[in-house]
Parts: structure tokens; C-alpha cells; sequence
């Protein structure tokens, strides 16, 4: 199921990071400090490996 806007505004922060996928190895991890950072998970030579892609920026308007 694709990540959409107000499922990524809402999302908020537990005791872990919760993890929301979007597909393909794209996903969204909240962390306790309320940080929501884009990962990339994938595999390279039979292991499993993750990209960090950026932070998301809350904007209140």
C-alpha cells in the first residue's frame, strides 16, 4: 500500500520506531524523537542492506 500525505503527517512516534512501508523497500521510520526519516531496504549480494534517504519536514502552517 502506497504512503500517502496525511498518512505520513499523522504519523506519530511510540517507545520504538515504527516502521510504515510504501513498496518496492521504500519506507517510513518514526523514531521517539519524532523524527520521521525515508530509509531504502534492499539486498546486495544475498545480504540485507538499508540507505538512508532524508528527513521529513513538518511544516506547520
Amino acid at each position: 500500500m502506497p504512503l500517502i500525505d496525511p498518512a505520513i503527517r499523522t504519523a506519530t512516534p511510540a517507545n520504538k520506531p515504527v516502521r510504515s512501508f510504501d513498496g518496492g523497500g521504500l519506507y517510513l521510520e518514526v523514531v521517539p524523537s519524532e523524527s520521521q526519516w525515508w530509509r531504502f531496504k534492499y539486498r546486495f549480494a544475498g545480504k540485507e542492506k538499508r540507505l538512508f534517504l532524508g528527513v521529513s519536514v513538518r511544516l506547520i502552517l
